[in-house]
């Protein structure tokens, strides 16, 4: 079996030898790293790519980091994105501000590498729990990203690659309705091209790995909008 599908971080920082470092780093952490040099560009590729966690500096020219934060948690689509806000402003009443604004996190430059990744990690958490090896459980199933191994009460499902990004990604939100283009980039991935009809072939998969032995298929379908577990 194949671990969950790697989160995508959007990084947007104007200065270039902190977004290279940053990014290099991010890269090593087995992250999936988009980059940004200002806002607007920041908010075309969270338009096209929706990313996992956002890394996002303060001090931009023409539109702040502080107001990309403020647009993001002013849309359905975004308000849910982690941002973890990096600013040379290090009084309290500037932290302040940035939470105010939405910001999920915030972290004052200079910085230590290791704890801006520790933080990076704590987000990811809450929103994507099995990329940094979280144990995923909804009723009686579980699912272990460290050990590859899934069960259903106490025996072990055999999965494929694919259905076991797909298990994940509904274990990490179990009620949400999936589509099938938002499961085609969170299980394939963007780089990949496959048809939007190859994701109810691995469903119906999974669907009777999770079912056999008479168990309740957990998988519902929503028609005309997608997937939901449970």
């Amino acid at each position: 079996m194949a671990a969950a599908a790697r989160a995508t971080v959007l990084l947007v920082e104007d200065e270039p030898a902190q977004r290279e470092l940053l990014a290099y780093n991010l890269a090593a952490e087995g992250y999936e790293v988009l980059t940004a040099t200002q806002g607007e560009e920041a908010l075309a590729l969270i338009s096209e790519h929706a990313p996992d966690i956002i890394v996002l500096d303060w001090m931009m020219p023409r539109v702040s980091g502080l107001e990309v934060c403020r647009r993001l948690k002013a849309r359905s689509a975004t308000r849910d994105v982690p941002v973890l806000m990096l600013s040379a402003r290090s009084d309290e009443v500037d932290m302040v501000r940035g939470l105010e604004t939405g910001a999920d996190d915030y972290v004052s430059k200079p910085y230590a590498l290791a704890e801006l990744m520790a933080r990076i990690r704590a987000l990811l958490r809450r929103t994507r729990p099995a990329t940094v090896g979280q144990v995923l459980e909804w009723d009686d199933i579980r699912l272990d990203p460290e050990t590859h191994r899934v069960f259903r009460g106490e025996a072990p499902i055999k999965l494929g690659p694919t259905e076991f990004r797909l298990l994940a990604t509904f274990l990490e939100r179990p009620g949400r309705v999936w589509s099938r283009e938002q499961l085609l980039d969170r299980v394939w991935g963007r780089e990949i091209y496959v048809e939007s009809r190859t994701v109810d072939v691995h469903v119906g998969r999974l669907r009777k790995s999770l079912s056999r032995a008479g168990a309740v298929d957990p998988i519902r379908t929503v028609r005309g909008a997608g997937y939901a577990l449970g």
